[in-house]
């Protein structure tokens, strides 16, 4: 069997039509959780659903784009829709990529700015160190979205300007990984996890899945508009995600996962060292790439004044 043989059979089955992946998905997702949630005895049913939501996840994300173009289709020839982009505002914010990216930065510099005051003042009434690495990772975070933002409020832009700020998130990003690091140490240290009171753990368990999906798609679909700060912005939401799988992980571990210490210990490092060293990656890749293509701007400068 050939590689293009073999690349055909696995899109087959990982990559299916968006229909058949809704159909497929929908009913996995709520299988786990029923079995989660009820305390299933029998061990094979138990691992077909844990099986099941594994591949029901795997074609979520890789079908997630045909989903969003199927909905966006249908939102976009929606009456509603086709009426309110007859607003300026609304308009605007549907078709302009910069503008989107804007308003996302302006709503998450507020939420990390919430966070950052809630897990402060949690770690000193606790006496948390916990609690204190979190603040400092969501401190960070606002950081880079503001100094994104600072440069997308500026009128003065030019490719230079943006690919130093595409460094500087780079460099936060490399200090963030300090943070998170602490966090998965801290975690794995005590052997806990994040807790969610009552039915809130399945809203963040969608939440969370939401986020790395949307985040993993956005980071290869704004790399088609060649702007250094929608790709930085859009590295930021992924770390974010990343970092709120970690936590549901803990969380679901601590909710369901029984008395096997170690099976949390082993999950939660595994999944801690993952996500650290894929923050790790990202940051080592916008300092190299922007490095690199801030050098051959200065030296085409160079070379223009000599002409002169």
């Amino acid at each position: 069997m050939n590689l293009q043989r073999m690349t055909d059979i696995l899109k087959k089955i990982f990559k299916l039509p968006p229909i058949s992946t809704i159909l497929i998905s929908i009913p996995s997702f709520v299988l786990v959780i029923y079995v989660l949630t009820n305390d299933i005895e029998n061990k094979v049913i138990s691992y077909a659903a844990y099986t099941l939501s594994a591949y029901a996840l795997i074609i979520t994300v890789t079908g997630m784009a045909g989903i969003v173009g199927l909905i966006s289709q249908g939102i976009k020839n929606h009456p509603f829709v086709k009426k309110a982009l007859s607003i300026p505002l609304f308009e605007k914010y549907w078709k302009e990529a910069m503008f989107r990216t804007e308003t996302s930065l302006y709503q998450g510099l507020f939420i990390n700015l919430l966070y950052v005051a809630i897990k402060f003042a949690s770690g000193i009434y606790y006496r948390s160190i916990w609690f204190g690495s979190l603040a400092v990772y969501y401190l960070l975070l606002a950081v880079m979205r503001f100094s994104l933002l600072h440069y997308v409020r500026s009128r003065k832009r030019d490719k230079s300007s943006e690919w130093k700020r595409y460094r500087f998130c780079g460099i936060v990003l490399l200090f963030m990984n300090q943070a998170l690091a602490a966090i998965v140490v801290i975690v794995v240290k005590q052997n806990k996890g994040f807790e969610y009171a009552g039915f809130l753990i399945y809203a963040m368990a969608l939440y969370a899945f939401y986020a790395v999906i949307t985040s993993v798609i956005n980071v290869v679909k704004f790399r088609r508009y060649g702007s250094p700060i929608m790709s930085a912005a859009k590295a930021i939401n992924l770390t974010a995600a990343l970092v709120s799988m970690l936590s549901l992980e803990t969380a679901m571990l601590a909710q369901f996962g029984g008395d096997d210490a170690m099976f949390r210990l082993i999950m939660t490092s595994a999944t801690g060292a993952g996500v650290c060293t894929i923050v790790l990656g990202m940051a080592v890749f916008m300092i190299v790439k922007s490095t690199k293509i801030l050098k051959n701007i200065n030296q085409d400068e160079r070379t223009e004044g000599n002409a002169l």
